[in-house]
């Protein structure tokens, strides 16, 4: 569980402990978080109870997919 307010800010990678699926915070509507996945897609909206700060790993693969997905713009 994320329990720092800045780490579900707009853009910060947080991953869904529901599904393992990281994602890029997009913002929130109610109590919910809403997640974007790195290289694109519909958003999904996730209670901030289940969310999870990345592993290095996981952080490094979500910031490769928006570089590679930026470059076929």
């Amino acid at each position: 569980m994320i329990g720092n307010a800045a780490l579900r800010t707009a853009g910060t990678v947080a991953v869904d402990e529901r599904t393992d699926k990281p994602g890029i915070v997009m913002g929130s509507e109610g109590r919910y978080v809403q997640l974007r996945p790195p290289w694109g897609g519909m958003e999904w909206d996730v209670p901030p109870e289940v969310l999870r700060q990345p592993t290095r790993i996981e952080t490094l693969r979500a910031t490769v997919s928006t570089d590679d997905t930026a470059d076929l713009a």
